[in-house]
């Protein structure tokens, strides 16, 4: 189920549509309904569709399993400008370089904590 997932993953994300926890979610119960009515069951054989339900938990080890960590784009991301990214490397490559600093002054502030204690008076 997961291989077949995977490749469902992969076709979306070249065609850049937005994969999310849910949506990604969503389609494994799917692929999972759909292969579990193409299996003969027996007596013993319990499996249903409501046996997988496709939990948090299991897609995070999904993500470790399969090795995926930017398929899934929310929020900002979701919404970005490709284009107007790649450009800015540039731009800021060049910038780097005319101020003279070294990659150890460049980070990303987005979801940086900055704390400073306040000097003893």
């Amino acid at each position: 189920m997961e291989k077949l997932l995977m490749v469902w993953v992969t076709e979306k994300q070249l065609q850049g549509d937005t994969l999310t926890q849910t949506i990604i979610c969503e389609k494994a119960r799917a692929i999972y309904g759909y292969l579990l009515k193409q299996t003969p069951q027996t007596s013993i054989d319990e499996a249903s569709e409501e046996s997988f339900k496709a939990s948090r938990g299991w897609f995070e080890n999904f993500k470790k399993r399969s090795g995926i960590h930017s398929v899934v784009r929310h929020g900002e991301a979701a919404s970005s400008d490709m284009k107007a990214a790649e450009d800015y490397i540039k731009t800021f490559s060049d910038l780097i370089k005319a101020q003279g600093y070294i990659s150890q002054q460049v980070f990303n502030c987005d979801e940086t904590g900055l704390f400073w204690k306040k000097d003893a008076e």
